[in-house]
């Protein structure tokens, strides 16, 4: 699957429960795609304050607030000819989903204290455990966005739903943990 949504350059929606492998996936796709020797930039929404993400996404310049002491490019910029990852894109702040659609809708990011925008080229991979079309129905994910992100999406079942990989994923664990030692 990874191989096939790699030759393409489409937005990619993947779904399932956490702890599923959702980010693994984004890497294979990364990896497999023409951008695989780009940066893969990785960024849980979950993770971030609210009032930090717009800084964290999109960069700032120095003086803009308080402690920005220097320009700081964003990881949308960071991920230029990359991938970006939104891990958790369902956990986004409404008003920072309209500033996420216009920067992917204009390929162009406009840091914190900035005049200008800055041209970015990446390729937009994102993932939630939440049922994002609910979100849109409740009002609490913007529909415009969602149908941007939502071009190609991969659910990515439970692992009940998939034993015969078992076998295979605790082979790939157990190779990890013997590295570490």
């Amino acid at each position: 699957v990874a191989r096939d949504v790699a030759a393409s350059t489409a937005t990619v929606l993947i779904t399932g429960n956490s702890g599923t492998g959702k980010e693994l996936l984004a890497r294979a796709i990364h990896r497999a795609s023409r951008r695989g020797d780009g940066p893969f930039v990785p960024l849980d929404c979950s993770a971030i304050p609210e009032t930090l993400i717009e800084s964290e996404l999109f960069g700032h310049r120095r003086g803009a607030f308080t402690g920005a002491v220097d320009d700081r490019p964003g990881i949308v910029q960071q991920a230029d000819h990359g991938t970006l990852f939104l891990d958790e894109i369902g956990n986004l702040p409404l008003p920072m989903q309209s500033k996420l659609l216009r920067a992917v809708q204009e390929r162009s990011v406009r840091p914190v204290g900035a005049v200008t925008e800055v041209p970015v080229n990446v390729r937009l991979l994102s993932a939630t455990h939440k049922d994002l079309a609910a979100e849109v129905h409740a009002g609490q994910f913007r529909q415009d966005l969602y149908y941007r992100l939502n071009v190609i999406q991969i659910r990515v079942p439970p692992l009940r739903e998939r034993l015969e990989d078992l076998v295979e994923i605790s082979e790939r664990v157990l190779e990890r943990i013997a590295r570490l030692r």
